[in-house]
């Protein structure tokens, strides 16, 4: 079984906590969403992360000269509580002279559908889309 993960999140003021896992950088998080970011968009964040570091590391294997990645996630929510998250859309921006769309593609596809631990981790009813742009 694969190892437990522990953090430990605490009230500073308001509705701001700071927290994290032992002997690593705290990360603040505010449910008001002006001194970090909300539970709401650190989930979005843990998912980019997520699913980043996958791409990377499969693009990294298969020698594709990347030079610049960044991922761009929107949350659609539901209007009543809980106010949980109905759809995703991920835009990848990969930067990689050579690297074909196919290729690309088949790396997100392998996060999405295999690697992403986040990804596996949200409701399965959550429609999750995908979007790429190649950048010259």
């Amino acid at each position: 079984m694969a190892e437990a993960k522990r953090v430990a999140l605490s009230w500073r003021h308001d509705l701001v906590f700071e927290g994290g896992a032992a002997n690593k950088a705290s990360v603040t998080l505010d449910g008001g969403g002006a001194a970090g970011p909300s539970p709401m968009e650190a989930l979005l964040l843990a998912l980019a992360g997520c699913t980043g570091a996958d791409v990377v590391s499969i693009l990294r294997k298969k020698r594709a000269g990347l030079t610049a990645f960044s991922v761009e996630i929107v949350g659609e929510r539901r209007d009543e509580h809980p106010k949980r998250y109905t759809a995703i859309t991920l835009t990848y921006h990969i930067m990689a002279p050579g690297l074909g769309e196919d290729q690309a593609r088949h790396a997100i596809d392998l996060s999405l559908s295999k690697y992403c631990s986040v990804t596996h981790s949200l409701a399965q009813d959550i429609v999750l889309r995908h979007e790429l742009v190649l950048e010259a």
